[in-house]
C-alpha cells in the first residue's frame, strides 16, 4: 500500500478505544498531513527519518491550527496518525512493549497478548474489519506475498524479525486472525539461572557436555522456551568453530564470530521456489561445519540431522516438540520415518542410539514459568531398546496460595561411559552428580517399545520376520526408587 493510500485511508470511530471525536481528529489530520508533505521526498528517506519528519510536520500543523490539547493528548494523536501511515496502527505500541511475547488478534474487536507466560486481553481494537485487513496486507506485502480467498493462510515475517501467521475467512469463522510471535532477546545461562530455569550445578554439567561435543536435543511443548535455551547453550560453544544454523524463521542470535545462518523460504505467489529445512540441512553438510544447529526438526530433515550427528558433526544441537524425554525419542523416530526413504524402525532406533547423547526437557508451569524438568542421557547402544538415564530432575511441590510453582532440583550419578567421554575431552563431572559405580545406582528407565515383543500382526511393516528374531532378550534395567534428596 502506498504512502498516499495509507494516509488517506478511511478510519472508523472508536479506534484503539478512542471516541468519535478522536477518530475525526485522526482522519482530519491525515488529510492535512497529505497536503503538507512531499511524497517523492518522503520515499527517499529511511524509516526512522520518515517517521521523524511526519511527527515534526504534524506537530507544526497542530500548533498552527489547533485544537488545544494537553501534552499527553497531543503525543497520542501524533503517534496514532503516524502509526497508521507508516506502521501497523494500533499494534505498534504492543510491538514496542518488551514484556509482550505474543500478540493474538481475533478479529477487529479482540486483541490478546502474552506477558510472562500469561494470556490477557488488552483494551485496544481495530476500527473495522477493513482496517484489520489493511494491516494484514501491509505485513504480507513486505515479503511479496498476498492473502485473499484463494490464498487464505500466510506465514510472513516483519522487518524487525517477528514471525506472523495470518488466516482469514472463509477459513477463520470469527474474522481475520493475526498471530505475531515475538522473539525475546538472547538470554545468557546465568540470566536463566536467575529466572529459575536451571541452577549452577546443571550449568556446569551442560557446559561440560557442550564443550565435549555431545549431541544435545532440547525438547519441550509449545512456548516452553526451547529456542531461548538453545540460544543460551550455543554460547558455550568455543569460539573459532564453524557453526551453521538452520531455521524456519531466523530466531537464534549466536555471538561467535564464525557463524553461517540459513533460513528456509516459503513458495512464492506461483507456488514455486520453496526451500525446506531438509534442503538446508543437506546443503549445510557440504559447507564443512564443525557443528550444525537446527532450530526445530519437524519432518524428514530429522533423518539428515541424525546422520549428521553420527557421521562426524558431533556437538550439534536441535529442538523438537515433545512432552517428555521418552516422547522426544519416539517423535524423532516418527519424524525420521517421514522422509521419502523407507527405513526400518529398527534402523532408525539404531541411528538415534548412535546420534543422540543428551535430552534436555523443558516444561511450562501453571504459573507461566519455564524450567528444565529433566536432563536425560541416552544410555542405550545399537540394537538395544531406548534406555534413558536421568541425571537431573525438577520435583515440583503442590501449588500454594501464591499460585507460584516451587520445588527443587535433584541430581543422579552419570553412567560410567558418559563420564569416560567427558574425561577424554578434558572435562570433569560436577561433584553434585558423581559417577555410578555399578548400574543399580543409575536412575534409568526404558523408553519406547521393542518391535520384537509385539504380536506378529502388529509389528511395523519393516520388522524382522519371526525366524530372524534373536534367541535372547536384552537385559532389562529397572530404575531404582527415586529419592530427590539422594545425591550419590
Amino acid at each position: 500500500m502506498s504512502l498516499r493510500a495509507r494516509i488517506t485511508a478511511p478510519e472508523g470511530p472508536g479506534e484503539g478505544g478512542g471516541g468519535r471525536q478522536d477518530g475525526h481528529l485522526v482522519s482530519a489530520y491525515r488529510a492535512k498531513l497529505l497536503e503538507e508533505i512531499d511524497l517523492a521526498e518522503m520515499s527517499a528517506l529511511s524509516a526512522a527519518e520518515r517517521r521523524s519528519r511526519l511527527e515534526r510536520v504534524l506537530g507544526h500543523i497542530i500548533s498552527r491550527e489547533g485544537p488545544v490539547l494537553s501534552t499527553t493528548e497531543r503525543s497520542q494523536l501524533i503517534r496514532r496518525v503516524v502509526d497508521e501511515a507508516l506502521g501497523l496502527g494500533v499494534l505498534e505500541p504492543l510491538l514496542e512493549d518488551a514484556s509482550i511475547t505474543e500478540i493474538m488478534v481475533n478479529g477487529p474487536d479482540q486483541i490478546f497478548v502474552e506477558r510472562s507466560g500469561r494470556v490477557e486481553q488488552v483494551p485496544v481494537r481495530f476500527a473495522s474489519e477493513e482496517q484489520l485487513m489493511q494491516t494484514i496486507e501491509r505485513i504480507v506485502s513486505t515479503v511479496n506475498r498476498r492473502v485473499d480467498e484463494s490464498n487464505p493462510m500466510v506465514d510472513a515475517r516483519l522487518p524487525s524479525g517477528e514471525r506472523v501467521n495470518v488466516i482469514i475467512p472463509p477459513l477463520a469463522l470469527t474474522g481475520a486472525t493475526l498471530t505475531i510471535r515475538r522473539f525475546p532477546r538472547a538470554y545468557t545461562l546465568h540470566e536463566l539461572i536467575g529466572m529459575g530455569t536451571l541452577d549452577e550445578q546443571m550449568l556446569l554439567l551442560l557446559a561440560a557436555l557442550v564443550r565435549a561435543k555431545f549431541n544435545v536435543v532440547v525438547s519441550g511443548p509449545t512456548g516452553s522456551g526451547k529456542t531461548t535455551l538453545l540460544n543460551a547453550l550455543s554460547g558455550l560453544i568455543p569460539d573459532g568453530e564453524r557453526i551453521i544454523t538452520v531455521e524456519d524463521a531466523a530466531e537464534l542470535q549466536l555471538q561467535q564470530t564464525h557463524v553461517i545462518r540459513l533460513e528456509s523460504r516459503p513458495p512464492n505467489v506461483e507456488g514455486k521456489g520453496r526451500i525446506t529445512i531438509r534442503d538446508l540441512v543437506r546443503n549445510s553438510l557440504r559447507m564443512r561445519p564443525d557443528r550444525i544447529i537446527v532450530g526445530e526438526v519437524r519432518g524428514g530433515e530429522t533423518l539428515d540431522m541424525l546422520q549428521a550427528m553420527s557421521t562426524g558433526h558431533d556437538g550439534s544441537l536441535a529442538t523438537v516438540h515433545a512432552n517428555s524425554a521418552e516422547d522426544a525419542l519416539m517423535r524423532l523416530q516418527t519424524l525420521a520415518s517421514m522422509s521419502e526413504v523407507a527405513i526400518p524402525y529398527e534402523a532408525l532406533r539404531d541411528q538415534i542410539n548412535s546420534a543422540v547423547d543428551c535430552i534436555v526437557q523443558l516444561v511450562r508451569n501453571a504459573d507461566g514459568s519455564r524450567r528444565i524438568s529433566e536432563i536425560a542421557l541416552l544410555d542405550s547402544h545399537g540394537h538395544e531398546a531406548y534406555r534413558i538415564a536421568t541425571v537431573c530432575r525438577f520435583d515440583a511441590q503442590p501449588m500454594g496460595a501464591d499460585r507460584v510453582v516451587h520445588g527443587r532440583f535433584g541430581y543422579f550419578p552419570l553412567p560410567e561411559r558418559i563420564a569416560e567421554r567427558l574425561r577424554l575431552a578434558s572435562e570433569s563431572v560436577p561433584p553434585a552428580f558423581g559417577v555410578a559405580a555399578f548400574p543399580a545406582q543409575l536412575a534409568t528407565r526404558a523408553a519406547g517399545y521393542d518391535p520384537h515383543d509385539r504380536p506378529p500382526h502388529d509389528r511395523p511393516p519393516f520388522g524382522r520376520p519371526p525366524h530372524d528374531r534373536p534367541s535372547f532378550d536384552p537385559p532389562s534395567f529397572d530404575p531404582p526408587p527415586f529419592d530427590p534428596r539422594d545425591r550419590r
